[in-house]
C-alpha cells in the first residue's frame, strides 16, 4: 500500500485530499487497507496537535521573558537620565563659582591694558613732537638724508594717531606735519629745477641723491611727480626739434630721432643715473615717455602722408625701412633696459610668454598702414604665378623621380615663409591675418591655375593638342600632396604667432581641401590613362555575337586582352606612386571605372541569350580575380592583396551578378523569368523589369504577357517586403538607340573613344559632382548609393551633363568644387590608415 502522510503530499501548499485518496485507493483491492489508513491519519493528527501545543507553550514563556527584559531596560534608562541631570546641575554651579572668583581679576587686567595703552600713546606723542621739531630744522638746512629718515619716522608715528584726530592738539599737530611734507616736496622740486637750469648737476649730485630719498619717503605721488618733471625736461629739446620742423620730423629723418635719444640715454648713464635710486627705473620711464611721444608723432605723419593732396601713395620701401629701424631701436631698448632678451622673430614661441615692455612701443603706429605692405606682397604674387604656370614641370637636365615635386611649389612656400617671418616681426595683429588671406587666395590660384593647368588638355598650335604624360601627372600629384602638408604647417605657424583674439580668423582648411581636389583629379587622370588602353578589348566584347553563342568557355577572348592591358599600364603607374595611400586610391578608382564600363558594355551587347549571359557571368568572375591582384602588381613577388581591397573589388564586380543570373533564365515558361527577376534583382519596378526584357531581346509585342505576370506576382504576399527600385538596375538607362549609365559611361561615347585620356573635363566633373551632391569626385557607383562609404570615380569622357549645365565653370566655382572634392578624397584616403599625406610603410593600407 502507498505510504500516507509524506511531506510531498500532506505538507504541500496546494494539497488536494481527493486526488490523494484516489492515488491511495486506486484499485478495488486496496479498499481492505481503509481502516489502517484511517488509523495512520489519526495518529499523524495527534502528533501534529501535540507539536502545536508544545510550540504555543514555548512561545508564551518567551513572551513573558521579553516583557521582563523591556521593563528592566526602561528602569535603567530612567536612572541614567537622573544621573545626567545631576551632572549638568553641578557643572552650572561650578561655572557660576569660577565667574565670581575671576571677576576681580578681569577688572585688574582691563585696568592694566588701558594704562599701558595710555603710556604708549604718550610716549609716541613725545617722540612725534620731538621728531617734528627736528624735521623742521633739518628741512631749512637742506640736510635731506637726515630728513628722509626723520620723515619716515614722523609719517609712521602719525599713523598711530589717526583715531585721535578729534582731539584739538592732535589735529593741530597732524596739520603741521602735512605742511612740512608739502614744504619738503616743493623744496626738493625747486632744488632740482634750479640745479638743472644752472647746469650744476655734477657739483650738487650728492644733495640731489639725498633729496630723492626724501621723495621716496613722501610716497608714490611725489616720486611720480619728480620723474615726470625729469622726463619732460630732458625731452623738451627733442619735441622742439622734431615736432616744430616738418623736414626734421619726416620719416626720412627717423634715424636722427633714435640717434638723439641714444645720446640722451648715454648722458643719463654718465651724469644722472647716480642721482636716482635704481628701484625708480628712471631710464625706463624716460624711454617709455620718448616712445609714446614718438609713436604719436609717427601716427600724425603717416596719416598726413595718406591724405597727401598730390595723390601719391605711401612709399612702401620707405615704410618698411622706417619700420625696420623702429624695430631695431625697440630691440636695442629691450637689451639695454630689461634683463630678459626679446624673443626671436624666427621661432614660434608660446603665447604664454611675457610680452617685452618695449615690444611695439613705437612700431604700433605703423600697424594700420601695413596693409600697403601686404598689397605689395600680393602684387608680387600676382606677377609670380603666371611665371610658375609657364615653367616646365621638371628641369630638362633632371631625371624623373617618383618623389619629384614642382620646383615652383617649393619656391612659393619659401616666399611664404620669408614673408610670414617678416610680417610676424612687424605685427602679430590684423596685418598678419590679412597676409594669411592673401596666402589663401594665391594657394587657391596655384591649385587651379598651375596644378590643374598642367594635367589638363592644352592647345599646342597643332593637331592633336598636348595631353599630360604619366610622369607629369605623378609630379602634379606629388606637388598637391606636398602643398597639402605644407599648407597645414603654415596654418599652424600663423596661428602660433597671431594674437589670441584673431586665431579663429586664420583658416587654410579650404586650401587644403583644394589641393586634395587636385590630388583626386591627378588620380583620376592616371585611371583615364589605363582606360584609354582598353578600347580595343571593349570593342571586341561588343562585337561578339552574344545572342548566337552555342556554348560557354572558361573565358571569352577579350578577357585576356583586357587584363593584359590593365595590368601592363597599371604596373607602370603603381611603380611611380611612392605612397601607399595613392596606390590604393588609384586602384580603387580604377576598379570602380572598370566595373562601370563593363556594365555599360554589357548593355551594348544586347540582345543577350541565356548562354551569352552565362558566359558573361564566367567572364566577370575571371575579371574579378584579375582585378584583385592590381594592388600587388608592383609589390615583391608573393605579396598578397589587402583584405579590404579584395572585398572592395568583389563588392563592385558582384553588382553585375544578379542581372546576369536573371538573363540566364529562358522567357518560356514566363513564370520562371518573373520569379528569377524577383529573386535576383529583387525589386518591384516595372521599368527595371522592362530593361531586362529589352536586354534579352524580347520584342515589345511579346512583353505584354510577361508584364502582366510580373505585376501579379510582385503584388503577392511573398514580395511585399521588396523595395520599389533596385539601385543598380535603376542607374542603367536602356533605350532603343542610346544606352548610358547615369553619371557613368554613355554608349554613344563608347563608340567614339579616341584611345586617349581627356583631363580637360576635370573642372566640369568637379562642378557636376558638387552640384549633384554625389558622394565623391564624380558620379555615384553603378548599383550603389551615395552613402558615406562610397568611393566612386568621376565621370569619364563623354559624361552627359544633366540639367543643361555645360562643362565650363567660373574660377571661383572650380576652387569651391576642388575643396569639396578634396574633403571627400581626404576622407577616403583617411580610411586607408594613417594621416593623409604622410608616408605609410604598411603593406595593407586598406584594411
Amino acid at each position: 500500500m502507498p505510504e500516507v502522510g509524506t511531506t510531498s503530499s500532506l505538507d504541500s501548499a496546494d494539497y488536494d485530499p481527493i486526488e490523494h485518496l484516489n492515488a491511495i485507493f486506486s484499485h478495488p483491492s486496496t479498499l481492505s487497507s481503509v481502516s489502517k489508513t484511517s488509523r495512520t491519519l489519526q495518529k499523524h493528527q495527534y502528533e501534529l496537535d501535540a507539536e502545536i501545543a508544545q510550540r504555543v507553550a514555548e512561545q508564551i514563556i518567551a513572551d513573558g521573558e521579553s516583557v521582563q527584559r523591556m521593563q528592566a531596560a526602561q528602569a535603567d534608562l530612567a536612572e541614567l537620565f537622573q544621573k545626567i541631570e545631576s551632572v549638568r546641575e553641578r557643572a552650572i554651579h561650578t561655572e557660576q563659582t569660577i565667574t565670581e572668583m575671576t571677576a576681580d581679576i578681569k577688572r585688574l587686567d582691563n585696568t592694566k591694558r588701558n594704562l599701558t595703552l595710555s603710556m604708549t600713546a604718550l610716549k609716541r606723542l613725545q617722540m612725534l613732537t620731538t621728531a617734528y621739531e627736528q624735521l623742521q630744522g633739518l628741512s631749512s638746512s637742506r640736510q635731506y638724508r637726515e630728513c628722509a629718515q626723520l620723515l619716515q619716522a614722523v609719517i609712521q608715528l602719525m599713523g598711530h594717531f589717526k583715531s585721535y584726530r578729534s582731539i584739538d592738539q592732535i589735529a593741530t599737530l597732524s596739520r603741521n606735519v602735512s605742511d612740512v611734507q608739502r614744504e619738503l616736496l616743493e623744496q626738493v622740486c625747486e632744488d632740482f629745477e634750479v640745479t638743472f637750469a644752472k647746469g650744476e648737476v655734477a657739483q650738487r649730485r650728492v644733495m640731489l641723491a639725498d633729496a630723492c630719498l626724501v621723495m621716496d619717503a613722501l610716497g608714490d605721488n611725489a616720486r611720480a611727480r619728480l620723474i615726470t618733471w625729469y622726463c619732460n625736461t630732458q625731452l623738451r629739446e627733442y619735441r622742439q626739434v622734431f615736432r616744430g620742423n616738418d623736414e626734421a620730423g619726416s620719416l626720412d629723418n627717423i634715424s636722427r630721432r633714435y640717434s638723439w635719444f641714444k645720446r640722451m640715454l648715454k648722458t643719463y648713464d654718465d651724469q644722472h643715473a647716480a642721482i636716482f635710486p635704481p628701484s625708480w627705473r628712471v631710464d625706463e620711464m624716460l624711454a617709455n615717455t620718448f616712445c609714446e611721444g614718438t609713436r604719436d608723432d609717427f601716427r600724425a605723419i603717416l596719416a598726413k602722408s595718406i591724405r597727401r593732396a598730390d595723390g601719391q601713395s605711401l612709399n612702401v620701401n620707405m615704410l618698411l625701412s622706417c619700420l625696420q629701424e623702429t624695430l631695431d631701436f625697440e630691440h636695442s631698448l629691450e637689451r639695454k633696459l630689461t634683463n630678459s632678451s626679446r624673443m626671436s622673430i624666427d621661432t614660434f614661441t608660446s603665447n604664454d610668454e611675457k610680452v617685452p615692455p618695449f615690444a611695439h612701443a613705437i612700431s604700433e603706429a605703423f600697424e594700420p598702414y601695413l596693409s600697403v605692405w601686404v598689397e605689395a606682397q600680393e602684387k608680387q604674387l600676382s606677377v609670380t604665378l603666371p611665371r610658375y604656370r609657364q615653367q616646365p614641370l621638371k628641369p630638362p637636365d633632371e631625371d624623373f623621380s617618383p618623389q619629384m615635386v614642382m620646383s615652383s611649389s617649393t619656391e612659393l612656400y619659401s616666399f611664404y615663409r620669408l614673408t610670414f617671418a617678416q610680417c610676424s616681426k612687424l605685427s602679430t595683429g590684423a596685418p598678419l591675418v590679412e597676409l594669411s588671406k592673401v596666402f589663401a587666395k594665391y594657394l587657391d590660384n596655384y591649385a587651379q591655375q598651375v596644378l590643374l593647368y598642367h594635367i589638363s588638355e592644352r592647345p599646342s598650335g597643332q593637331t592633336p593638342s598636348r595631353f599630360p604624360s604619366t610622369e607629369d601627372t605623378i609630379i602634379v600629384l606629388n606637388t598637391a600632396d606636398y602643398c597639402f602638408n605644407t599648407c597645414t604647417q603654415l596654418e599652424e605657424r600663423i596661428r602660433g604667432r597671431v594674437e589670441d583674439s584673431l586665431k579663429a580668423s586664420v583658416d587654410l582648411q579650404s586650401q587644403e581641401d583644394a589641393f586634395m581636389g587636385v590630388a583626386s583629379a591627378a588620380i583620376r587622370g592616371l585611371v583615364r590613362m589605363v582606360e584609354a588602353e582598353l578600347e580595343p578589348a571593349w570593342r571586341e566584347m561588343r562585337n561578339t555575337g552574344w545572342s548566337r553563342l552555342q556554348g560557354v568557355n572558361d573565358q571569352s577572348p577579350y578577357v585576356a586582352e583586357l587584363l593584359q592591358r590593365v595590368n601592363a599600364r597599371s604596373r607602370v603607374i603603381l611603380a611611380m606612386l611612392h605612397k601607399q595611400q595613392y596606390a590604393r586610391a588609384f586602384c580603387d578608382n580604377l576598379v570602380e571605372l572598370l566595373a562601370s564600363t563593363y556594365a555599360a558594355n554589357i548593355i551594348q551587347c544586347r540582345p543577350i541569350s541565356e548562354v551569352g549571359a552565362e558566359q558573361m557571368l564566367l567572364d566577370s568572375y575571371v575579371l574579378t580575380k584579375g582585378f584583385e591582384e592590381l594592388l600587388t602588381l608592383s609589390a615583391p613577388q608573393g605579396t598578397t592583396a589587402p583584405v579590404g581591397f579584395v572585398k572592395r573589388v568583389q563588392e563592385k564586380m558582384n553588382r553585375l551578378s544578379p542581372l546576369l543570373k536573371t538573363l540566364q533564365v529562358r522567357p518560356s515558361p514566363p513564370e520562371a523569368l518573373v520569379q528569377a527577376y524577383l529573386i535576383h534583382i529583387a525589386d518591384k519596378s516595372d521599368v527595371n523589369f522592362r530593361k531586362v526584357l529589352d536586354l534579352k531581346g524580347i520584342r515589345k509585342q511579346d512583353q505584354g504577357q510577361l508584364m502582366e505576370l510580373f505585376i501579379a506576382h510582385k503584388s503577392g504576399p511573398r514580395n511585399e517586403s521588396l523595395p520599389q527600385y533596385s539601385a543598380f538596375l535603376t542607374s542603367l538607362v536602356v533605350n532603343t538607340g542610346t544606352t548610358t549609365t547615369t553619371g557613368n559611361l554613355a554608349s554613344a561615347q563608347l563608340h567614339n573613344l579616341q584611345g586617349r585620356f581627356d583631363p580637360s573635363i576635370f573642372g566640369s566633373a568637379i562642378l557636376t559632382a558638387a552640384r549633384d551632391g554625389v558622394d565623391r569626385f564624380g558620379s555615384p557607383a553603378l548599383g550603389g548609393s551615395s552613402a558615406a562609404g562610397s568611393r566612386s570615380v568621376s565621370p569619364p569622357p563623354g559624361t552627359v551633363v544633366q540639367n543643361g549645365d555645360s562643362g565650363s565653370t567660373p574660377g571661383g566655382n572650380v576652387n569651391q568644387n576642388l575643396r569639396n572634392i578634396g574633403k571627400f578624397f581626404k576622407r577616403d584616403l583617411g580610411g586607408f590608415g594613417g594621416r593623409f599625406g604622410g608616408h605609410r610603410g604598411g603593406e595593407d593600407g586598406g584594411k
